[in-house]
């Protein structure tokens, strides 16, 4: 006779639960309690976006799932890490390359107000642009307190606004080392350009060659400091390496676009020097 089942004996089977493998993790922490469990080793298995927080304290790590709330974020301020954003992350590198153009653009038109100050064969008003004149006890330059012209080829005429000023705009065009002997007649001034010689030709190309120079030195120390900058981003992980280096090399085309724009402008002057 068989043996009748126990009242504790089941005909179902046993179905053991399948083992789900945990989340690999993204970053480990050692060294932290948990606040729940009192672990040691916190793991991240996701991110929930670039913008998300989280704190670290002395004895815990707290990895909240969403950004905090709006409003008052007084009390997390103290100990809390954010991510920068991509948006966050190209607004610094347009404001670099900005930075970068303003300044190339204006050692270009340094260079061309230096070259305009040296002058040729021809009469130029710009060739009193770096004049400056000693006015009431202040230095400001001869276009501000004067009006110059050029009633012909080899000559400038300078009108002052205040006559009281014209001997103080003399001296100011003899202490300039222009080569010219201003005229006063008691109204206006009067400027006649000698003939450049030869010898005195190759001089001023020199200086032009000088100035020339230290303005693609100035656009290499503008890309220098551009630099030091994509390399402060990608310290702060913000940039990878192969974005500093796509960067760097968009930078390099730029000086190199300016330092045309200063050989053309340099040959155009040495031109008009050597011109007779």
């Amino acid at each position: 006779m068989a043996t009748p089942f126990s009242s504790t004996t089941s005909l179902r089977p046993v179905f053991q639960p399948k083992q789900i493998p945990p989340p690999k993790a993204l970053l480990s922490i050692r060294g932290l309690n948990c606040v729940k469990c009192g672990s040691t080793t916190m793991h991240l298995s996701s991110w929930k976006s670039a913008s998300n927080y989280f704190r670290i304290r002395r004895h815990a790590l707290m990895l909240p799932t969403q950004p905090f709330p709006s409003g008052n974020l007084s009390k997390y301020r103290r100990g809390v890490i954010r991510a920068a954003t991509i948006e966050e992350i190209e607004a610094e590198k347009a404001l670099i390359e900005k930075d970068v153009r303003a300044r190339m653009e204006k050692t270009i038109d340094t260079v061309r107000s230096s070259f305009n100050s040296i002058r040729t064969g021809r009469a130029n008003p710009a060739m009193l642009d770096k004049i400056e004149v000693e006015y009431y006890g202040s230095p400001v330059g001869l276009k501000s307190i004067a009006q110059i012209s050029t009633p012909d080829a080899s000559s400038l005429l300078i009108q002052p606004y205040d006559k009281s000023s014209l001997k103080l705009i003399e001296k100011a065009i003899v202490n300039s080392n222009l080569g010219m002997t201003p005229n006063n007649d008691g109204d206006v001034i009067r400027l006649t350009l000698p003939q450049l010689t030869s010898e005195r030709r190759k001089e001023l190309s020199k200086v032009v060659a000088k100035q020339a120079e230290e303005g693609k030195v100035a656009v290499r120390n503008i890309r220098r400091d551009a630099l030091k900058a994509y390399d402060k981003l990608e310290k702060e992980k913000k940039l990878s390496e192969d974005n500093v280096k796509d960067l760097s090399s968009d930078l390099q085309k730029l000086t190199d676009d300016y330092m045309k724009k200063i050989d053309v402008i340099y040959k155009q002057k040495e031109k008009e020097l050597l011109k007779v």
